[in-house]
């Protein structure tokens, strides 16, 4: 396993002891010795890595990395996080509010569009809190002409429902996705595993 490359891309503020985070500069040295590696290592399979990290001769944690390399998973959770919000990107019925969607999410448009992945169906309370939401990313991004609005609460969503979805499926993949970006909570999850699961599938197609 090539921890170094995996570590690497772990986020700094994973990297702590005793729940104090660890000196930048600390952090760095350690992750160029080989001693240092295994200290970080036995931290995070501790805590946020148990699954990824826990001693396992059979599996080989690096192979995660490679499977799912960064821009790969991100794209597959910025396409769950879209599925996630179609209830109020199939209403959105506005001329040009549906011109930027369309403009900025491409053919994963369509995907949150097709209620033959999912139906959208979502208890009333969870339904008004996603619209608050995407309502105010939306207004925002027409603001100021620019897309990154609405793909914070497409990436945040989508992560919350891998994961949700990945503890049950695939935990080392739920830690990995966990690792990559700040420590934060998880936001309620809402999808089917069914839709997940097809999207997912449709990723690990196009990396296969």
């Amino acid at each position: 396993m090539s921890l170094r490359a995996l570590l690497s891309e772990v986020d700094p503020g994973w990297l702590e002891h005793a729940g104090t985070p660890l000196d930048p500069a600390l952090a760095a040295r350690a992750g160029n010795s080989a001693l240092g590696r295994r200290l970080l290592g036995a931290w995070l399979a501790e805590g946020p890595a148990s699954s990824l990290l826990a001693p396992d001769p059979v599996r080989d944690p690096d192979a995660i990395r490679r499977r799912w390399a960064r821009p790969r998973l991100d794209a597959l959770c910025r396409d769950i996080g879209i599925l996630a919000h179609a209830p109020p990107i199939r209403a959105e019925v506005r001329r040009e509010p549906v011109r930027r969607l369309r403009a900025a999410l491409g053919n994963s448009y369509m995907l949150a569009l097709d209620r033959s992945v999912w139906d959208g169906a979502l208890p009333p309370d969870r339904q008004r809190a996603l619209v608050a939401d995407f309502d105010q990313a939306l207004a925002a991004a027409m603001a100021s002409d620019d897309a990154a609005p609405l793909f914070a609460i497409f990436d945040r969503q989508g992560r919350s429902e891998l994961r949700a979805w990945a503890r049950r499926r695939d935990p080392p993949l739920a830690d990995w996705c966990r690792l990559l970006h700040p420590p934060d909570d998880d936001l309620p999850s809402h999808l089917p595993e069914k839709p997940v699961l097809r999207v997912y599938t449709h990723h690990e197609s196009r990396a296969a």
